[in-house]
């Protein structure tokens, strides 16, 4: 029962927590300047076009109405128009693009797989390398791979995505040409060239989040290493694999599983330097172009679906936290 209320719990804090980020969401690109049917009309445009535009697309209505047909479509889909003209958006319905004629879902689809693939083969690496040099620098604290490690991870944190991707271009891509210079494979048609188009953003991004996971971890385990729980457990004459492994590991992946989910929900939801670096049509460049032409319709709908993602990856992170320590199912 307390295992059941604390997932009830959870799935009401995300339910609720996604209806007011898609209602500011929605009041923010409401009060925008720009007019979507003005756009979507073109020039020239007389106001009876422009008045037809707006009816046809819902924008002749109130704005709280406006909310209520567009909340509507995403659980029971929506109608643009009537009669022989009309379009329809089926559920779970995101928006309408009308200047390509297609549904904002579909365009997200389309993209889906591109940065997916980006976000989690670099979690893989960042994770698996970040708590890896953690570790070992906290129980190699103040020899020489433990100055080395944090110098790297300072370089880092500190380092922009933008700067690391050029450089990585510029050494492996172009002075080296070890690796594929941009591009992508889809996982279908070649799998092989797939993960070799994807080594370098794999890397670029790794190398990002590790340094900021190898200094978490290594001032956690240092701290954890320092309980009253791992002196008895050594007392106990448990091998320090042990020790470490079983007991203070547990401990260290608390908040970095925390931060190891808003990370990959961010990622998840578009990598938007990375993918323009490396010419990569994900859903970050399918943002980056609808605010470049001003496509309101897309960049809600990317909003929205960046939103869902972050929020689900909160949710499954409150599961796993639940799952390590008993404790937060009393929260």
């Amino acid at each position: 029962m307390r295992t059941a209320k604390f997932v009830l719990t959870r799935v009401a804090g995300m339910i609720i927590v996604l209806l007011i980020v898609t209602f500011v969401t929605f009041l923010v690109f409401y009060v925008l300047p720009s007019d979507p049917a003005q756009l979507a009309c073109g020039r020239p445009c007389s106001p009876e076009a422009l008045s037809l535009a707006r009816e046809f697309m819902g924008f002749n209505v109130p704005w709280y109405q406006q909310f209520l047909d567009f909340l509507g479509g995403i659980f029971s889909g929506r109608t643009f128009g009537t009669g022989a003209t009309a379009i329809h958006c089926t559920a779970p319905c995101f928006g309408y693009d009308f200047q390509n004629n297609v549904e904002v879902l579909t365009e997200i689809t389309d993209r889906i797989e591109v940065s997916f693939s980006v976000a989690f083969g670099a979690a893989v690496i960042w994770l698996i390398s970040g708590v890896g040099l953690g570790v070992l620098s906290a129980l190699r604290r103040g020899r020489p791979i433990d100055r080395i490690t944090m110098a790297v991870a300072m370089a880092g944190v500190s380092m922009p995505a933008y700067l690391a991707g050029m450089i990585g271009i510029t050494i492996f891509a172009f002075a080296l040409d070890v690796v594929p210079k941009n591009g992508y494979v889809s996982i279908t048609d070649d799998p092989a060239q797939w993960a070799w188009h994807l080594v370098l953003p794999w890397l670029v991004l790794a190398f990002l989040h590790a340094a900021i996971y190898a200094r978490l971890t290594r001032g956690q385990m240092v701290e954890t290493l320092g309980e009253d729980f791992i002196r008895t457990a050594r007392a106990k004459g448990l091998t320090e694999t042990k020790v470490v492994g079983k007991h203070a590991l547990r401990n260290v992946l608390l908040p970095v599983i925390t931060v190891f989910g808003v990370d990959l929900g961010a990622l998840l939801a578009g990598t938007v330097i990375t993918e323009r670096i490396f010419g990569m049509a994900g859903v970050g460049k399918l943002l980056v172009d609808a605010i470049a032409g001003m496509n309101l319709p897309v960049m809600l709908g990317v909003t929205l679906f960046s939103a869902l993602i972050v929020t689900f990856m909160n949710f499954a992170v409150d599961l796993f936290y639940g799952a390590l320590d008993p404790r937060a199912r009393l929260t």
